[in-house]
């Protein structure tokens, strides 16, 4: 048996469900058809809102996660390509003048020298 998937739905989106079946706007199952989402879910989140644990600050609280990941996620990309910069400028600088760099394979390979002794 495949293990269960559940979706999460934003604050905002279950405050907009909520209020389409408060202000009436059709019949339960109307409305959780209209929206893509069972009946009884619909019921939970009105009775979330009745008891005040579903409201704007939380919609609000959401965003403000969901843009602090974000802002995470770019902070680390920003020092990944800060860290190839700098690793591609020391590289640019201990290469002899006039020797190419190329991005994917590195600096060319320096010649050994033919005797050892």
């Amino acid at each position: 048996m495949p293990p269960r998937t559940y979706r999460s739905y934003s604050t905002e989106f279950k405050l907009s469900v909520v209020q389409a079946y408060l202000n009436g706007e059709g019949g339960l199952k109307a409305i959780a058809r209209q929206f893509g989402i069972c009946h009884p879910l619909v019921l939970k989140w009105a009775r979330k809102f009745e008891l005040g644990e579903l409201n704007e600050e939380l919609a609000q609280a959401d965003k403000v996660r969901d843009y602090e990941a974000k802002i995470a996620s770019l902070e680390r990309k920003i020092g990944q390509l800060v860290m190839e910069v700098d690793l591609l400028k020391k590289g640019a600088r201990t290469l002899p003048s006039g020797e190419p760099l190329s991005i994917v394979s590195g600096p060319p390979a320096f010649p050994s020298p033919k005797d050892a002794a």
